[in-house]
């Protein structure tokens, strides 16, 4: 296979909905107001977003390229459309991407969740399709460890909780985390579905599973992923203790912006950040990240690209914890990694988890939990 066979193309959407519309039109998302955006949206067609150039393994010194494209839809435009007319519009992305000449493309944030997970987008299209889920659980786990040692906190002996637990990378996520916690969490929206992953999760390492339906369960956990694909928030700073570590997979954020202002208590960090390999690399378009820096399913589309495997990869709700291993190797040996921590789009340093270290200390003397003002 030539060097410009393998090409890829990553599917993203606008998010934080007047600041994402900014980043690619400033006069539009300055004076058009969020409901305005997302009724015109619905009509836009994909588009172009920007060429990606100069992601190179540090294994084979091959450099690829791929592209940017954009569904227009927000989460809520595609939580409210009929999902055919939401599969359309990816679909049409994905045209578009194969014209580019990508071989393979990844779905980013709403368009790997809508529906069945990527399974339909896959097989109307000739590329090949990953949601990139098995490495952002790889990554999500990698980074939930490295906060908890910055925390002083050791897996084993603490309780970590899921929140979404029976989506796709929840369920994955607990499955691995049972292996390594004292006790593990679940929370999902219904009972049953929960207590199914419970049952998945039991006698794995962990001393104790739990299933739950109430948020508020969270309280005494010191770790927590969350990864729902709810359109609002549904982490307060009620919901955690002094000291706690939140890891936010989810986009849109499933944890409020008041955790950050109200609770310098608690740290919370974005779902695993990848460091994209190569001297050059150059996305051409700023979506929020660091220079060289990609979101793991991103990451995984990438690296999948490098290591010309151009089947669907990552689809559908029930993820392969083989596949999960499968691609953190693949994607180590073309050299990416957890790249730092980050929370609200800001480092984490050294300094902002001993602040936090030092806040969690003397909250904990008078701190009480308050369910009762729900």
């Amino acid at each position: 296979m030539s060097q410009n066979e393998k090409t890829f193309a990553f599917i993203i959407h606008p998010i934080q909905i007047k600041k994402d519309v900014a980043r690619k039109f400033p006069f539009l998302g300055k004076v058009l107001s969020e409901p305005v955006i997302n009724w015109a949206s619905q009509f836009f067609p994909p588009l172009y977003i920007s060429e990606i150039t100069g992601v190179t393994s540090q294994e084979t010194g091959e450099t690829i390229k791929g592209w940017f494209l954009a569904v227009p839809y927000t989460p809520p435009t595609m939580l409210k459309l009929p999902i055919n007319q939401v599969y359309n519009k990816i679909v049409a992305a994905g045209k578009k991407a194969e014209a580019l000449g990508a071989k393979t493309m990844g779905l980013g944030a709403f368009t790997s969740v809508v529906g069945d997970a990527g399974k339909t987008i896959a097989d109307r299209l000739d590329i090949a399709v990953t949601t990139g889920d098995s490495y952002t659980v790889a990554l999500a786990i990698d980074a939930l460890y490295e906060a908890a040692k910055l925390m002083g906190i050791n897996p084993k002996e603490a309780t970590v909780a899921v929140v979404g637990a029976t989506g796709a990378i929840g369920k994955a996520c607990s499955q691995l985390l049972a292996k390594s916690v004292g006790k593990l969490v679940l929370v999902g929206r219904r009972q049953d579905a929960t207590e199914a992953v419970r049952e998945l999760c039991t006698g794995k390492g962990a001393k104790e599973v739990t299933a739950s339906v109430n948020i508020h369960d969270i309280y005494d956990a010191d770790l927590i992923i969350t990864v729902t694909s709810a359109v609002n928030t549904v982490i307060e700073p009620k919901h955690l203790k002094p000291g706690a570590v939140v890891l936010d997979v989810a986009r849109p954020r499933d944890v409020s912006l008041k955790v950050i202002k109200e609770r310098d208590d608690v740290l919370v960090i974005e779902g695993g950040m990848a460091e994209v390999p190569g001297v050059d690399m150059d996305f051409n378009f700023n979506f929020g990240l660091p220079a060289k820096r990609a979101f793991a399913c991103m990451a995984e589309t990438m690296a999948l690209a490098l290591e010309g495997i151009f089947v669907d990869y990552t689809i559908g709700r029930d993820l392969e914890l083989s596949r999960i291993e499968e691609i953190s190797t693949i994607a180590t040996k073309h050299g990416f990694k957890l790249a730092g921590l980050r929370s609200f789009e800001h480092a984490v340093t050294d300094e902002t988890v001993s602040i936090v270290r030092e806040r969690a200390n003397d909250t904990r003397k008078t701190w009480s939990p308050s369910f009762g003002q729900i």
